[in-house]
């Protein structure tokens, strides 16, 4: 499992790069799956939503753009240099056009939340880094309101006749490019890592239900190599 400490470090050398090297290093994809994670949540019609492992920001703003203008959004991370993206991004849209998005400082596996207080939350690209997964689920489901929803969105194993070109693409390809786009390339080495040891779609399909969700399901996005998990309290 993930250590919480050099994750924490790690994320903090790379937030002021961390936005150009996932645009470049996806092509620019993981804007679509974004779009995909907020009309997901759309469907539900939350009043307020947690978006877990926020990170600079990018998932809190779109469902800002994508839901009720009345619908409360907190973002929560515990790297603060990557909180200090997300305020900056927040300051440059000026005026309230974010005004019902905060951001929070905090760990997902002891969330400085009370019970049942959001009817959705979000994690992207975040479950991945979390030192314990049940755990972590175990958070998501107690601040969750009966009937709330959770959608995880993440990396994934890609279909099978995909996966020989991906995995080259990332042991290789992936930590060059991000070496020259961040300066780390130590960083995008670990992101290799997590992502071949990820569970596929089935297993955390299982991990969630275990955790004591209902009604759980995934959606293989662009050849697998991502995933849309949805599952109810």
């Amino acid at each position: 499992m993930p250590d919480p400490a050099a994750v924490k470090s790690m994320f903090a050398r790379i937030a002021r790069r961390y936005d150009v090297a996932n645009r470049c290093l996806s092509g620019g994809v993981d804007l679509w799956w974004r779009r995909r994670l907020v009309v997901a949540v759309r469907r539900v019609r939350p009043r307020a939503v947690l978006d877990l492992a926020t990170g600079s920001g990018d998932v809190a703003f779109a469902l800002a753009r994508g839901l009720a203008p009345e619908t409360e959004i907190l973002g929560l991370d515990f790297c603060q240099p990557m909180l200090d993206e997300a305020e900056a991004k927040k300051a440059a849209a000026g005026g309230t056009r974010y005004a019902h998005v905060r951001f929070l400082p905090g760990d997902g596996l002891a969330l400085p939340l009370a019970d049942a207080s959001f009817d959705a939350v979000t994690i992207a690209f975040g479950l991945r880094n979390m030192a314990d997964r049940h755990q972590a689920f175990g958070e998501m489901r107690r601040v969750l309101r009966p009937g709330g929803s959770l959608f995880v969105l993440e990396f994934s194993q890609p279909y099978a006749w995909f996966r020989p070109g991906y995995l080259f693409y990332l042991r290789r390809v992936l930590p060059r490019l991000a070496g020259i786009l961040t300066g780390d390339r130590s960083a995008y080495v670990y992101l290799n890592e997590t992502i071949e040891e990820f569970p596929d779609r089935p297993t955390l399909a299982q991990e969630i239900a275990a955790a004591g969700f209902a009604r759980v399901r995934a959606r293989a996005l662009t050849l697998g190599i991502a995933a849309l998990h949805e599952a109810a309290r």
